[in-house]
């Protein structure tokens, strides 16, 4: 697989994603749908936005994993919270390390919805190109 950022603007390189991704002979794409902090008995989580986020990235790791992907394959990862404001002031750090420790340069949407399954305050979508 070739992979390819675009990212024109200057500003770009001072934020955790890029604007594009492109992709070229992949051999696989994986369309993860909305994962939330469900633990291994399908339970949602009661904890904060913060703790919600890392057991959503521990159940996305799980999954790309398991289905014979990296998290480093991930070319688009959108997030949607109940509330941008509290996931900037107690999740960024959080997302950015993430974001970071797997080496990730992915196209992303951080949308604020008016709710989610089970009262959750995080959800994410990812797509993984090998």
């Amino acid at each position: 697989m070739e992979k390819r950022t675009i990212d024109p603007w200057e500003w770009g390189k001072r934020t955790n994603s890029v604007q594009a991704v492109e992709v070229k002979q992949a051999s696989a794409t994986l369309y993860c749908s909305g994962l939330v902090a469900i633990d291994s008995n399908g339970q949602p989580s009661t904890g904060s936005m913060r703790e919600q986020l890392i057991q959503t990235f521990a159940n996305l790791e799980q999954l790309i994993t398991e289905a014979g992907y990296q998290c480093s394959d991930i070319v688009r990862l959108n997030v949607f919270t109940t509330s941008t404001t509290e996931f900037f002031t107690t999740c960024a750090d959080r997302y950015q390390d993430w974001i970071s420790r797997n080496g990730l340069r992915q196209a992303a949407t951080l949308l604020e919805v008016k709710g989610l399954f089970a009262g959750l305050s995080v959800e994410m979508e990812a797509t993984a190109v090998k």
